[in-house]
């Protein structure tokens, strides 16, 4: 190798180690200025709960400054593609979904993103299941009831969700498959209209979130069957669960988790779900999560990657075979 090759190889030899030495430098120093973290849905829902939770926490704890950016619309997409889409330096994270990651790449035609390539997981935050209701008169007082009415009635008993495509409609999907029943599905544009309906007469039972059932139960006006999770929700510790009543297996529930820009280092990666981990076993944090109907999961990021790639094949069966679609 000539003198002029060998200066040339040392300089660049000495210019990676000084972006590598720069690079580690600014990982040891994280954070050094405010983390954005985005929710994809509007202020109050279930998904900013859970992030105004993390991000205080993470203030009080740790004196980070953590702001929290409400970007809703399509589903959530809006915000996850804005957080794929972002410096991939650790100061974007987003707290993403069952519906923008593992139901919309299938629901839609065209995602602007791809939750497996343009994003890396941190840590799963919660999860939460669904609970089906009908009204404080109705005649139906367990599940094992409903499902026997529908078997002798297919088809005329209404079932309400907060829309097509939703964790809820797709539940409604995996339920009529599991008990071998055909309920008439009532697709709403949210949940505050289903209620209304619901609590009036107008519908017969609706798939909802705990969280907004919760009130209506505990003040008389709306009954719990099952909830559609593994276990049992404490603040509704007598609704037992759909696995319980038969249909063993069943489980179905909306999950929440950070994720980052794909090539994010992995050191801000590991140093965020850390400290997540260690707020999901504080009980103030997990008495605020049961409040919600949720409970902490947290675990490693190589967990929830591989808890994504196996949620994206199950909700996509439930689309397909729903035939839900939204252009």
């Amino acid at each position: 190798m000539s003198h002029k090759a060998k200066r040339t190889a040392m300089t660049v030899l000495f210019a990676s180690l000084a972006i590598a030495s720069g690079s580690t430098l600014a990982q040891a120093d994280y954070p050094n200025k405010p983390i954005r973290l985005i929710v994809p849905f509007p202020a109050g829902g279930g998904t900013d709960i859970f992030a105004r939770v993390i991000s205080n926490k993470l203030s009080e704890r740790l004196k980070w400054v953590v702001i929290v950016d409400n970007k809703p619309g399509a589903g959530g997409n809006i915000g996850v593609d804005a957080a794929a889409k972002s410096p991939a330096d650790g100061y974007t994270i987003v707290l993403g979904q069952t519906s923008n990651l593992a139901i919309n790449p299938t629901l839609y035609k065209k995602l602007p993103y791809d939750p497996l390539k343009d994003l890396v997981p941190i840590v799963l935050v919660a999860d939460s299941p669904l609970t089906l209701v009908v009204p404080a008169q109705s005649s139906y007082k367990t599940i094992k009831e409903f499902v026997a009415a529908a078997k002798q009635k297919p088809g005329d008993i209404s079932l309400g969700s907060p829309g097509n495509g939703t964790v809820a409609h797709l539940t409604i999907e995996m339920f009529q498959s599991a008990s071998g029943t055909k309920y008439q599905h009532i697709p709403y544009k949210g949940a505050a209209q289903a209620i209304t309906d619901l609590m009036g007469g107008s519908t017969d039972s609706y798939m909802s979130s705990v969280t907004t059932a919760i009130g209506h139960i505990k003040g008389g006006k709306l009954r719990a069957l099952a909830v559609t999770g593994k276990k049992r929700v404490d603040s509704m510790p007598d609704v037992p669960t759909i696995d319980e009543a038969g249909y063993q297996g069943f489980d179905a529930s909306t999950w929440f988790g950070l994720l980052a820009p794909a090539g994010t280092p992995p050191a801000i990666v590991e140093r965020i779900n850390t400290e997540v981990n260690k707020i999901l076993v504080l009980p103030d944090v997990k008495e605020k999560i049961a409040v919600e109907g949720g409970g902490p999961l947290g675990g490693t990021s190589q967990d929830f990657a591989r808890f994504l790639a196996t949620e994206l094949p199950k909700w996509a069966r439930l689309v397909k075979e729903s035939g839900a679609k939204i252009d």
